[in-house]
């Protein structure tokens, strides 16, 4: 399928290499949702990070090229026992609002924080699952948004010609 969505409607999705076959699983559903929803998966640029903390200044330099109408954002931050992974959680989405609210370009989030995570058996199927999950519901967010941010421009440029009008 196609969409009338073109350029520079570019979708960057962006990862974390951690547990990076569960990450993984979000990228294929997102892109899964996207050609479902009409909006051609080759529209989509691809790009791994070491791990979460590293998302927010690729988001950004992303941004930054004016090339993408969306950034979608996909990690598992998980506590490794050294550090508060809470923290690097709240950093990571906190970064990623700060991206969206000073290039003006949709960021959205599929990064999650498991409050007990342990990378083996039933938590590891859970999350390969859930992250399906998550994946089809980021696409879904991030085409809507897609929409309404182009709307919102038309609605000024529309604005915009009405003063000049005047």
């Amino acid at each position: 399928m196609t969409s009338n969505l073109s350029s520079p409607h570019r979708i960057a999705f962006v990862q974390s290499c951690w547990h990076k076959d569960i990450v993984d699983q979000c990228k294929t559903a997102f892109v899964d949702e996207l050609d479902r929803l009409g909006l051609d998966p080759s529209q989509c640029d691809f790009f791994e990070v070491p791990g979460a903390f590293e998302i927010p200044l690729h988001a950004k330099l992303l941004a930054k090229t004016g090339k993408y109408a969306a950034i979608a954002c996909g990690a598992l931050v998980v506590d490794g026992g050294i550090y508060r992974h809470e923290c690097v959680a709240q950093a990571v989405i906190s970064g990623l609002m700060k991206v969206q609210l000073e290039t003006e370009t949709a960021v959205l989030s599929a990064v999650l924080t498991p409050h007990r995570f342990h990378g083996q058996g039933e938590h590891h199927d859970f999350f390969h699952e859930h992250f399906l999950v998550k994946g089809r519901e980021l696409a879904q967010a991030c085409v809507q948004t897609i929409k309404k941010v182009a709307a919102l421009h038309e609605q000024a440029q529309g604005a915009a010609l009405s003063f000049v009008a005047l």
